[in-house]
């Protein structure tokens, strides 16, 4: 039988995949792709535990869909600033967005 210790297991090796991806990516699109599984891993824990602490009720599911909404938000100002970047630089490499330096 699948119990909520299987669930937590497979989002905490999603969110480490991630993090990992987050620290050792340059690339941009590489990073956001890193951090919408951290946020998969996220959305796992609560519905698993909204599943077995408190059958009956959607709060942890309620909670899945505002961090999908956040999540497509992020995404979409994340890539719009990405190709505004990547139109001056012609590059995605994160060691080229210098832009705020003097």
């Amino acid at each position: 039988m699948i119990g909520i210790s299987h669930y937590l297991l497979v989002a905490t090796a999603l969110f480490a995949i991630g993090a990992f991806g987050v620290v050792a990516k340059r690339n941009a699109i590489a990073i956001l792709m890193s951090i919408e599984l951290m946020l998969n891993a996220v959305n796992i824990n609560f519905v698993a535990i909204d599943r077995y602490l408190a059958p009956g009720g959607a709060l942890g599911q309620l909670f899945a869909v505002f961090v999908i909404a956040v999540a497509a938000a992020e995404v979409s100002v994340g890539l719009a600033l990405v190709i505004s970047i990547y139109r001056q630089r012609r590059s995605v490499n994160l060691d080229d967005f210098n832009l705020l330096k003097w």
